[in-house]
């Protein structure tokens, strides 16, 4: 039971990654991020949209474990947390080995098969 559980926080987790790399501004966000910590303000210069939106975009990212924040009197500042991220990594090289593997294998059936 308490695996299972365990199994469904993860995929869970997972997908709220993923749903938040989904979007082009989050990800410009995070690259932004990855380099220093910055204010909500200029986490938002660079982009067309309103300061709500912004808000909501940080909110999506926060909720999947990708950023923190913190204030410092009124300013409140974003840092990247890159553990979810690894996360997301981690699946996706499990994933690309089993795909490798069963290539490989299917590979190798074809050439037995033509020889």
């Amino acid at each position: 039971m308490r695996r299972t559980r365990e199994k469904r926080n993860a995929t869970a987790r997972l997908d709220a990654v993923f749903g938040a790399l989904s979007d082009a501004t989050r990800r410009q966000m995070l690259a932004s991020l990855a380099q220093k910590e910055c204010s909500v303000t200029e986490l938002g210069e660079p982009f067309p949209v309103s300061v709500p939106a912004i808000s909501r975009h940080l909110r999506v990212l926060e909720s999947a474990g990708l950023i923190s924040r913190r204030k410092a009197g009124r300013v409140h500042y974003c840092r990247m947390r890159p553990i979810e991220l690894q996360h997301a990594t981690d699946w996706m090289v499990q994933q690309r080995a089993f795909w490798e593997q069963q290539l490989d294998s299917l590979a190798r059936y074809l050439e037995e098969r033509e020889a």
